[in-house]
């Protein structure tokens, strides 16, 4: 019993040894215990060619072989240690990840910062299933850079894990660490094509109904708000110092538009959340001011790049457990 006991703890012992440290958190540094080192395709080349040129130089007692073959082998020797310290002791910090349609790129801005003085070159970054990126970093100094990453599906997209390597500076070893920063984006779902769009929904009274902004008599002037038109903001009170204010319009009743969940039966959810997506952006477009209901969710109506994000994120986090 106990041999098979052992027998089976032996896989796992070996996984939790051999298993790479893949540290997580927004702000990371790259310690030694967390680099690898291996050697390259032409590093495995040039040790065959080193073997060979020994032997020929004890087969025929050359001086001067012996001389070269030691030679190239220290130069090999240095460059692993030049290749470890390229990327030992970097601070890799995450940035800002901007939303994006479903279907498009997410770009992951990180930083790469050297602490030291000397600088670190052709440092590769690379992300699953994304395009590698190689930069260089200056001595004491701060590299940005961003990483695309497929959005395939609305939801929250992780940036995963990132693989930072370095075959400086002769290609014959490669050493390199993993960073997981934690980093999240928002992926809006695919606005449905305009000859998919339903008719339009129906449009609902709101509260202030008559008092929202027109284009007919002069009624004076308020505080600006985010997301008032420039067409009525009154720029001769701002170049007096004065604070910006808009001008108020009469108008007859505006209706406020509800884009509803519920007014589109016999959808699957994707298909309702895709026409609901394009619906925001057409309404964003046309400055009206919007609302949306989801099951278990209501944005009140509102206008503004804040209140479309809003609207945008809650169609994209539909249905996904809240962290």
């Amino acid at each position: 019993m106990n041999r098979r006991l052992a027998a089976l703890a032996e896989p796992f012992l070996i996984y939790k040894l051999f298993r790479p440290a893949v540290p997580k958190g927004p702000d990371l540094i790259l310690e030694r215990r967390r680099i690898y080192v291996l050697p390259t395709r032409h590093g495995l080349l040039f040790a065959a060619m080193l073997a060979v040129m020994l032997l020929g130089s004890i087969n025929y007692n050359n001086s001067l072989g012996f001389m070269l073959t030691f030679l190239l082998a220290s130069l090999g020797i240095i460059s692993i240690l030049y290749n470890y310290r390229n990327i030992a002791h970097l601070h890799v910090r995450s940035g800002k990840a901007a939303p994006v349609f479903a279907g498009k790129e997410a770009r992951f801005t990180v930083h790469v910062h050297n602490p030291e003085h000397l600088p670190r070159c052709a440092l590769r970054l690379t992300t699953a299933g994304g395009n590698p990126a190689i930069i260089d970093v200056p001595g004491n100094g701060t590299t940005t850079v961003e990483l695309a990453v497929a959005a395939l599906k609305r939801g929250r997209l992780s940036l995963g894990k990132i693989t930072l390597s370095s075959t400086y500076p002769l290609g014959l070893v490669q050493a390199w660490a993993y960073a997981d920063l934690d980093m999240h984006c928002i992926v809006y779902p695919r606005p449905a094509d305009h000859r998919h769009m339903p008719a339009a929904p129906k449009h609902h009274h709101g509260a202030q109904a008559g008092q929202a902004a027109g284009s007919d008599d002069f009624l004076g002037f308020r505080a600006y708000m985010s997301g008032d038109s420039p067409r009525h903001i009154h720029w001769k009170a701002l170049a007096r110092s004065l604070p910006l204010l808009t001008k108020k319009f009469s108008a007859g009743e505006t209706p406020d538009l509800w884009l509803d969940w519920s007014a589109l039966p016999l959808l699957d959810n994707e298909a309702r959340l895709r026409i609901l997506c394009r619906a925001v952006l057409e309404a964003q477009r046309g400055a009206l001011a919007y609302g949306l209901r989801l099951p278990g969710t209501e944005i009140p109506p509102g206008q503004g790049a804040l209140h479309q994000h809003r609207c945008l994120e809650a169609l994209a986090l539909y249905g996904e457990p809240r962290p």
